[in-house]
């Protein structure tokens, strides 16, 4: 006789273990304890089997009857219902997000992306994995990493949020690939979350305001290597972690070159920086009192170890300068808009001394010219200029609110570049 949810309810313990059947193999066994278990009866080879389900009432009669009805149909099609459980939790336990994660993670180590990279990626990651790092992947649907990004967004990181998402979608691509996923849910999430309010980096693209920076460079009165990365800063602009990790052994002064290896560059290859008169001028200086050790900007704490992050910018906060007005980074929108603005160099020939790759994908693969040459030339014009924007007819008129002078320059330096030589 099939059972009833008021049956199952109302099923009472014994001495001994009862079992309800509600046919086709299903059956519910009292315990002795008390407990009410769910279990199916099979064959399978001439073998008499048993499945668990569950107790009752955490899974239903109704469910029940469904979970037996999925294993008549297995056994239809010649399949063993408790081995393909058992293959189903093993491929899920390797399955999980976390796990596929992992490996994905392994595949940018062994592509050997920098560790900057990885640990950003790893970082991020973390956000997620207590909310669908221990689920099968299969499993994950678009609500459910909307609830992981929302408890990062609702701490008002809109940016780490909108990474996270991007990050997510990165590992179920790669769940795809391997034949573990079948689609990437962060698709419908486009859209979804808050949208960042990006600020750029302060940067001085102003001449006169240019001036008035490198004198306050000159006179720090800091740490001498940090006011000579300051130095190298305005006169290289590289990205400030190329420079404060820069070894000796990178700088060949002969040639007056300075070769960037590729793993501490942004886009993965080694980068050439022309080196002018006056950055090797600062490099020499520098080397005499940087310690003797293998790094030009050593830490104060470690001579094995580079200087911080936030030494530029903390130094250039000390001289006076807030973080809407200049950082350390901004160098390099500094350099990019007064050598574009001047017209003496071709476009390309700045986007290669900053490093910057063709975002057009046909353009990259034929725009390969180095430019080397000119942008030997135009460091030193730069070089040059950046000489006479310093002291060519400055001179203090005021004290800003922030305790920086305030210059007055005769002329345009950029339209009229005089006598700078190349």
């Amino acid at each position: 006789m099939a059972l009833s949810d008021v049956k199952c309810r109302n099923a009472r313990p014994t001495s001994k273990l009862v079992k309800l059947s509600d046919g086709g193999g299903l059956q519910l066994w009292v315990q002795p304890t008390g407990s009410r278990l769910w279990r199916i009866a099979y064959r399978f080879e001439g073998k008499q089997k048993l499945l668990a389900l569950g107790s009752y009432p955490l899974v239903s009669l109704a469910e029940a009857r469904e979970a037996r009805d999925d294993a008549k149909r297995l056994l239809l099609a010649g399949i063993d219902p408790g081995r393909e459980r058992s293959l189903r939790k093993a491929g899920s336990a390797k399955d999980t997000f976390r796990s596929i994660a992992g490996e994905y993670v392994e595949k940018l180590k062994k592509e050997g992306r920098a560790d900057r990279t990885i640990s950003k990626v790893k970082w991020l990651l973390d956000f997620a994995h207590p909310t669908i790092g221990d689920q099968c992947i299969r499993e994950i649907d678009s609500a459910t990493i909307l609830t992981a990004l929302r408890r990062v967004e609702v701490r008002g990181r809109y940016e780490s949020a909108r990474r996270l998402r991007s990050t997510i979608g990165t590992v179920f691509r790669y769940a795809i690939a391997t034949a573990r996923a079948e689609a990437d849910p962060t698709i419908a999430l486009r859209g979804a979350l808050i949208s960042p309010t990006v600020t750029p980096r302060a940067a001085i693209t102003d001449p006169k305001a240019l001036g008035g920076l490198l004198r306050a460079i000159e006179a720090f009165d800091g740490q001498p290597t940090t006011r000579a990365a300051l130095k190298l800063m305005a006169l290289l602009f590289p990205r400030p972690g190329e420079l404060r990790s820069a070894e000796w052994d990178e700088f060949d002064f002969e040639t007056s070159v300075w070769i960037i290896p590729e793993a501490r560059m942004k886009m993965r290859r080694p980068h050439r920086v022309p080196l002018s008169r006056q950055a090797v001028s600062v490099l020499i200086s520098l080397r005499e009192i940087s310690g003797g050790g293998s790094l030009p900007f050593p830490s104060v704490r470690s001579g094995s170890r580079p200087i911080s992050d936030n030494t530029l910018n903390a130094a250039l906060r000390r001289m006076g300068y807030g973080k809407e007005e200049a950082t350390a980074h901004g160098f390099r929108a500094t350099a990019s808009t007064l050598l574009n603005e001047c017209g003496k160099w071709h476009p390309d020939a700045v986007e290669r001394q900053l490093a910057h790759i063709e975002n057009n994908d046909v353009r990259r693969a034929y725009a390969r010219a180095e430019h080397w040459e000119e942008r030997v030339k135009m460091m030193q014009w730069w070089a040059n200029y950046l000489d006479e924007l310093k002291s060519k007819n400055a001179r203090v008129i005021s004290i800003g609110a922030r305790g920086k002078p305030a210059i007055r320059t005769t002329e345009n330096f950029l339209t009229q570049p005089a006598n700078l030589g190349a």
